[in-house]
């Protein structure tokens, strides 16, 4: 990536690896950036969804028309920094309007070096998407862009999704605690794999006390906390590769501990149970996603970021290593496995954000069932 200062008017095009390609304005820092492109349909929640670790090497499109309405302050980031590798809006806001905004979205892009255009056709763009799949694209603004031919090479030579490796890359280097709101009751050991600030929060007002681990730690540093249960969190890349996660889990089923996973923690627990994962043709991305907890047949509105999923039965309870296991909660756009949990252990997981950071609240029990399972443990 080389980058300048802010773009403004300055020309900018986004190719496609397939070839196809969208002129725009330049929208944050200028230059030139590369990752997977792949389109979020939530129409709120930009802040959350720029410094979500799990958008960590992709591009990301805006399916909704007007961004940066709200400008950006320093209270609701999901970690220290952006971690989307590019933007693309159709029409940014001129100037934000919100009494919380301390910047607009814009400023934040550039002074975080943050590639972006504007100007797009989203709607079309989104529609390549979804019929042709996520795939590599390049955003090229100012000096950046000579002709299309020399781009699209350039685009070609980018790194693909399948066979990243990326969770160590966005995982805390060092441990540390988020405290327990009020009285502490128990002790949660959270594996970082991309973790989003609210997560820890949710289970601390729970009276949990949270270390977050980095995502190399073993299964004796994991325990030495002496955890009443084990998360596992988000994160980019793909799940195949996650093969130190996967034996660090099976660890914990091991021993019995109480263990949650979300996300790319539901995808671990698939490999940890046997189950293969496989990349979905253009993902889930946003906060409006329709899934139904076949545990209750209760219907949930839903946050995602995956684009990954878990290939097992939805028709039967399968027999694992660890028991039996069968699928929670399935996707009722395309159904998808949605959620897994375990019959003979206390174990589960879910393939979204139950932290609803942007998002809706549909979803918090989960964080409820945990504790409910940390106290027949403990009981």
């Amino acid at each position: 990536m080389t980058l300048s200062t802010r773009g403004d008017q300055t020309s900018a095009v986004l190719v496609l690896e397939d070839g196809r390609a969208f002129r725009g304005r330049a929208y944050g820092a200028v230059g030139e950036t590369f990752g997977e492109a792949v389109f979020s349909t939530g129409m709120t929640g930009y802040q959350e969804t720029l410094t979500d670790p799990s958008y960590h090497r992709q591009v990301v499109v805006m399916t909704a028309p007007h961004v940066g309405n709200t400008g950006v302050n320093d209270e609701d980031p999901e970690s220290a920094r952006i971690w989307v590798s590019g933007y693309v809006v159709r029409d940014p806001a001129r100037k934000p309007s919100n009494w919380r905004s301390q910047r607009s979205l814009d400023e934040e892009l550039a002074a975080q070096g943050v590639v972006g255009i504007s100007g797009v056709d989203t709607r079309a763009l989104t529609r390549h998407l979804r019929e042709r799949g996520a795939m590599r694209v390049g955003i090229f603004s100012g000096n950046a862009i000579p002709d299309e031919g020399t781009l699209l090479a350039r685009v070609r030579q980018a790194p693909e999704m399948t066979g990243a490796d990326l969770s160590a890359e966005v995982a805390t280097k060092e441990a540390y605690v988020v405290p327990a709101v009020g009285t502490k009751k128990f002790t949660v050991a959270a594996i970082d794999l991309g973790i989003k600030g609210m997560t820890p929060h949710r289970m601390a007002e729970r009276g949990i006390e949270v270390h977050v681990l980095p995502a190399t730690a073993t299964l004796e540093e994991v325990y030495a906390v002496a955890p009443d249960g084990v998360f596992f969190s988000n994160g980019p890349g793909d799940p195949s590769t996650a093969d130190h996660p996967v034996a660090l889990m099976r660890g914990v089923l091991e021993r019995k501990t109480p263990l949650f996973g979300i996300c790319f923690g539901n995808q671990i627990l698939g490999r940890a149970l046997g189950f293969g994962t496989y990349k979905l043709k253009y993902g889930h991305r946003g906060i409006n996603q329709p899934v139904q907890d076949r545990t209750t047949g209760k219907v949930e509105v839903t946050a995602h970021n995956h684009g990954f999923a878990v290939d097992a039965p939805l028709d039967r309870v399968s027999d694992t290593e660890f028991g039996r296991a069968e699928v929670s909660h399935v996707c009722l756009n395309d159904q998808v496995v949605e959620g897994l949990q375990l019959l003979d252990r206390p174990a589960f997981s879910v393939q979204y954000h139950p932290e609803a950071a942007a998002g809706p609240h549909d979803a918090a029990y989960l964080f409820d069932r945990f504790v409910s399972l940390m106290e027949g443990q403990r009981a």
